[in-house]
């Protein structure tokens, strides 16, 4: 259960971080990224441990409440499934289309990099 929170959020951060304020973004990026404790980033920051956490949590709240409203991630994932669904149908049925397999490549990773 904590290891798929911290997917999920690490996924929304990585869709709407931009839309934090930098100390939420510190915050998130300490706890989900680096893997701090709750009183190791207290201690960075010269706050209370209660303070970081109610912070995290108005975060991850903030930042579903986002998926809920604009759906990105749904979308990226509904689209990531659908260019691996032609990927497989191409290697399937167009193996040797150089030119093809190299088109759907490019798409794949522009939609990887969108997620970045």
């Amino acid at each position: 259960m904590e290891l798929e929170k911290t997917l999920k959020m690490n996924q929304l951060f990585s869709f709407y971080g931009e839309l934090l304020t930098s100390k939420q973004k510190d915050y998130m990026s300490d706890y989900y990224e680096e893997d701090y404790t709750l009183a190791e980033i207290a201690d960075n920051y010269g706050v209370s441990r209660q303070a970081i956490y109610d912070s995290l949590k108005r975060t991850e709240d903030t930042l579903l409440d986002y998926e809920k409203k604009l759906h990105l991630v749904k979308e990226f994932e509904h689209r990531s499934e659908i260019l691996k669904n032609i990927k497989e149908y191409l290697e399937e049925n167009y193996k040797e289309d150089e030119q093809l397999n190299k088109l759907i490549n490019d798409v794949i990773q522009d939609s990887i990099r969108e997620e970045n």
